[in-house]
């Protein structure tokens, strides 16, 4: 068995296309009209259809239920933030914040309040920390990491400077 993407069930399909469009810069790779999927492998259903597989009544499904979340990882995690800041009605779970491990992260809410999460690639925060004048044990203690995927992150960054 292989696992093949995750589905969101969507009220509005065009105008959830383009918000993973606009915010998230997903482009549609098929397109079947109230299924289509986005680069990255995510799956987007219209409510309609989706009732229909299931057996349901539309007074069964529940947007925003903040159990489940989409997630994405920014390499160039300020100029996104800064982008995200410049959009008008985005819907914020909460605004960027470290976790304890030092990776910087946003969460905000679809246009169905399916949650969103933008987070630092780690090997940004690594090096990011390197840069700030940390040795690579105490990256990896920080980040709670072991040393062996500091070193690899700094040896591939390294590699492609």
């Amino acid at each position: 068995m292989k696992f093949k993407n995750p589905l969101l069930v969507v009220s509005d399909l065009e105008k959830s296309k383009q918000f993973y469009k606009k915010v998230l810069g997903l482009r549609v790779v098929m397109d079947f009209g109230a299924n289509v999927t986005l680069t990255g492998g995510v799956a987007l259903q219209t409510e309609e259809t989706w009732l229909t597989f299931i057996h349901a009544q539309k007074d069964e499904l529940y947007f925003g239920n903040k159990t489940t979340e989409l997630y994405f990882e920014e390499e160039h995690f300020d100029s996104f933030i800064q982008k995200l800041n410049a959009l008008p009605n985005i819907d914020f779970v909460h605004h960027e914040f470290e976790h304890r491990w030092g990776q910087r992260v946003v969460r905000f809410y679809d246009p169905d309040k399916h949650i969103i999460e933008v987070g630092e690639k780690l090997n940004s925060v690594c090096l990011r920390f390197l840069k700030n004048g940390l040795s690579k044990n105490e990256i990896a203690i920080r980040m709670e990491v072991p040393l062996m995927l500091v070193e690899k992150w700094v040896h591939e960054t390294a590699h492609f400077s």
